[in-house]
């Protein structure tokens, strides 16, 4: 028997308490389903064993089809053998209109649309390897990282709203980050004006000893915050005030599991960096490559590792453009030519490149004249950074690739295809 005759292709149509399985032979001769699995041990187990007493086949011999190119579902299947393939939502649902023109939509016919694209037109596709086991958990501590920066965002900008209520002179000190640890413990010195009048001299001086600031004084703290206070409602300092104590707290703990999160962020670079899955023999690790570009730093380089492994590991320079949402889409019709921003992209890997390119730009010369080319020709800031995130990548690639570190001279003379 031919090999691809004795294929089998399983669509999977996963959910968060049940999944649609459906089987399709090679050549559309032969299928089986539909069949539903509960979400769970057993029932993941029952669904590759259905899948290999039904085809009779080996496990590397049945190709899986599911959307989601992650978790448990995705994990048992490749643990059992089975070949996974991922396909972009907005794509499948270009597949769906072959069965049902009129929009019909159901969980067990979206299991047996997978099943059949893959069986037709396996180039959508993209077949999802097994992530080494560093890599999983440095995926997690980046984005508990991020997670971390967006909730501590919002706490401070709510914290901001509450002060400027009764206590905008407070605010004067805290900058551009009223979620500061210093700021916070001053709050907690003189949560208010009133009590703002009875703040000691010298417990301002320790506060500023402690958290090492030099941009502000003790004697010019307490002026700031002896202002002429606002006159406001009764019972409005009471409220906003406990509502303060409350952000604060939020704002502390934040800060101390940020401080967590990037301890073991160093960690697992660090470990990548020994680690041998990154190079062969004596060649320079990856992990270091990385790091001597400019403009990378602990969380560009942890974003790039964890949302761009595959490819990286490839050196596809044009997965990682499209993937990061730095290469245009280009809409052709007639005379028409359209040029627009890439909207499919992993947001994560966007962010990190944006201020890779934005770091970059002010610190490595020929980033920075690129920048001040693309500006005076009258292109946006943002656009002016996705074209230097851009060039940055095709640089790592190509180093990646010769297993050198960055070396400033060398990149002035270096070019990469559009």
């Amino acid at each position: 028997m031919d090999e691809e005759e004795g294929r089998w292709f399983l669509g999977v149509d996963w959910g968060s308490a049940e999944h649609w399985a459906r089987l399709a032979a090679a050549g559309g001769g032969g299928r089986l389903g539909p069949r539903r699995f509960a979400h769970g041990g057993e029932g993941l187990a029952a669904l590759a064993d259905w899948a290999l007493a039904a085809s009779g086949v080996r496990p590397e011999e049945i190709w899986v089809a599911i959307e989601v190119p992650h978790g448990p579902v995705v994990e048992s299947l490749i643990e059992r053998g089975s070949r996974v393939f991922s396909i972009n939502p907005k794509q499948a649902d270009r597949f769906r209109d072959r069965f049902s023109p009129a929009g019909a939509k159901d969980d067990s016919r979206d299991a047996e649309v997978l099943a059949d694209a893959l069986r037709t037109d396996p180039r959508a596709f993209r077949e999802i390897r097994p992530t080494p086991a560093l890599i999983v958990e440095l995926r997690e501590w980046s984005r508990m990282h991020d997670e971390l920066v967006a909730e501590h965002g919002r706490a401070a900008s709510q914290l901001r709203e509450q002060l400027w209520r009764y206590y905008p002179q407070a605010l004067e000190l805290a900058g551009r980050d009223a979620g500061a640890d210093w700021f916070l413990e001053l709050l907690t010195l003189a949560p208010t004006p009133e009590k703002a009048q009875r703040l000691r001299k010298d417990a301002v001086q320790r506060l500023i000893r402690r958290h090492r600031l030099r941009r502000i004084d003790a004697a010019g703290v307490i002026d700031t915050l002896r202002a002429q206070p606002l006159t406001v409602a009764p019972g409005a300092v009471e409220a906003a005030s406990a509502h303060v104590g409350l952000l604060a707290g939020r704002l502390g703990l934040i800060n101390r599991q940020k401080r967590q999160v990037r301890v073991r962020l160093d960690q697992l670079l660090e470990a990548c960096q020994q680690d041998d899955t990154w190079g062969q023999g004596e060649a320079q690790r990856d992990v270091t490559v990385l790091r001597s570009l400019p403009g990378v730093g602990r969380t560009v380089l942890a974003t790039l590792l964890a949302e761009a492994f595959e490819p990286l590991q490839r050196r596809d320079y044009h997965a990682l453009r499209c993937l990061g949402g730095v290469a245009p889409v280009t809409r052709r019709s007639g005379k028409t030519i359209l040029v627009l921003q890439r909207r499919a992209a992993n947001q994560r890997l966007a962010n990190a490149l944006y201020h890779w390119a934005r770091v970059a730009a002010q610190r490595d010369p020929v980033c920075k004249a690129k920048y001040a080319a693309l500006r005076g020709s009258g292109h946006a800031h943002a656009r002016a950074l996705r074209s230097i995130a851009d060039r940055l990548l095709g640089v790592a690639c190509a180093m990646l690739q010769a297993q050198i570190t960055f070396d400033p001279n060398h990149a002035r003379d270096t070019r990469h295809a559009a």
